[in-house]
């Protein structure tokens, strides 16, 4: 059972894309006349940030609210089933970070603290000064990055199913990811990464570094935590991977935070794909939470 509950931990980790325009910000307008719905991105593009080709989709109008995928995972895998509804009421900026999906690599080590810098560098760029932030999983972590590291840009901030310590994770996570392979690697997110950037090689490189970082990863001080004054909406589910006393510990620290806890696995209650089921419908998502929380006033 650990082993199982192991490989879909590894959305909690993680490869490259050469694929991405030189140009230091590029758009393209995506039509109908591509076969794309109305649900699909009205935006894609590549920025030049900090060396890096990032890729991110926008959708949608209103205020914009920035989704940070899992390790592992493209912007479809955590946030494909979600954002046609996220969509309907705001802008949509999903970005796919260091190493993943179609954005582009370094040699370098994959770290949070760098993919919150790009982040909000790609923010900057694009005109965006303020903005909410959901964070999935690694996704979340990066958040916390973002709201400590970057308080001027963020308004509103969704940590679901994140990872402040290493204590928030059951040790059998921790001896599974010192013998990490690809082969454990939940096939959804290989089968996806592989649609958009198909070489084994990146690959392998992405689901690597994201193992390395999570081996050395380093808890976020607690007085780093307690500084955050952003609106905050701890999320988890009941089944996680995450442990529900890390979640507890997180809305403890952060003053203005709200604790939900959702039935279901890590990433279940957003339709992450490695948690979607035959019966799965719209109405399981937790989005009117979501959208009553990002709506509310503080």
């Amino acid at each position: 059972m650990n082993k199982i509950m192991a490989s879909i931990a590894l959305t909690t980790l993680g490869l490259i894309s050469n694929s991405a325009s030189k140009a230091e910000y590029t758009v393209t307008e995506v039509s109908e006349e591509e076969g794309l719905t109305l649900d699909s991105a009205s935006f894609q593009g590549y920025v030049e940030v900090n060396g890096l080709n990032m890729y991110y989709e926008i959708y949608g109008e209103g205020k914009p609210l920035v989704l940070i995928h899992g390790g592992g995972s493209t912007i479809q895998t955590t946030f494909g089933k979600a954002i046609p509804l996220l969509a309907k009421n705001r802008k949509i900026i999903a970005v796919e970070l260091q190493a993943h999906g179609r954005t582009g690599d370094r040699n370098t080590e994959l770290s949070f603290q760098q993919d919150a810098d790009d982040v909000v560098t790609l923010l900057k760029k694009i005109g965006v000064d303020k903005a909410d932030f959901l964070g999935f999983s690694n996704g979340g972590t990066t958040t916390l990055y973002i709201a400590t590291e970057y308080p001027i840009v963020v308004d509103k901030i969704i940590l679901a199913s994140a990872l402040a310590k290493r204590n928030g994770v059951p040790q059998w996570f921790w001896e599974f990811m010192e013998d990490a392979k690809l082969d454990n690697m939940p096939q959804q997110l290989k089968d996806a990464y592989l649609d958009v950037t198909p070489d084994v090689k990146r690959l392998r490189v992405m689901h690597d570094k994201d193992a390395r970082r999570m081996l050395h990863f380093v808890d976020i001080p607690d007085e780093k935590i307690r500084d955050i004054e952003a609106p905050t909406l701890v999320l988890i589910g009941d089944k996680d991977v995450i442990t529900l006393e890390h979640a507890l510990e997180l809305h403890q620290l952060i003053t203005n935070s709200e604790l939900a806890i959702i039935p279901g696995g890590h990433g279940e209650y957003i339709g992450e794909v490695t948690t979607l089921k035959p019966d799965f419908k719209e109405t399981d998502l937790v989005v009117p939470l979501l959208e009553k929380f990002l709506d509310k006033a503080w």
